[in-house]
């Protein structure tokens, strides 16, 4: 490839990393090019983009970049992910194609988060944490609990208050 070519590849690959701040290694080692093109259409569907690149080009095209700690110590063939809502989703995906039995040579090396390399295993864990729909979900509920709580308790205090003055107002009578 020459320096030229190499630069262009370069340039497509900074422009569609660009504003990326987190992004999956995963290896394809073994699988046919059939397979490959059903797999993008896969990840596609879920709005994840699956990119194969030369590390040195990857290495350049994200220099500088939080995504940059991903490619340092880089060896052997890798593809990059990126893309759906959240690292947690995209994780999940990839670590559920990963078991796929049609699949074999589909592997998670690794992932970049905040600008943090992970290795394979803690890429495996993030897939286990809550999306963040369920966060957000988990939180509402904390927040609406409580105030459902405080207005049960008013309403508790009130119907006792309306409930003793019933019963002087009878009394009265």
């Amino acid at each position: 490839m020459s320096k030229f070519v190499k630069q262009l590849v370069t340039n497509d690959l900074a422009k569609r990393l660009d504003g990326v701040q987190y992004l999956m290694l995963v290896g394809l080692t073994g699988i046919n090019a059939n397979k490959t093109v059903g797999l993008r259409a896969t990840l596609a569907e879920k709005g994840i983009h699956l990119r194969v690149i030369k590390n040195s080009l990857a290495r350049r095209a994200t220099e500088g970049t939080p995504l940059a700690p991903a490619f340092q110590d880089m060896e052997g063939a890798y593809a990059v992910c990126w893309g759906a809502t959240d690292i947690v989703n995209l994780a999940k995906e990839l670590v559920k194609l990963s078991k796929d039995r049609t699949l074999q040579g589909f592997e998670i090396r690794g992932a970049v988060l905040d600008g943090e390399a992970l290795g394979a295993a803690q890429a495996v864990e993030v897939s286990k944490w809550p999306t963040r729909e369920e966060q957000i979900a988990i939180l509402l509920g904390q927040i609406l609990g409580v105030g459902a709580t405080l207005s049960g308790q008013f309403i508790s205090f009130g119907g006792k208050i309306a409930s003793q003055i019933e019963k002087i107002a009878e009394k009265g009578e």
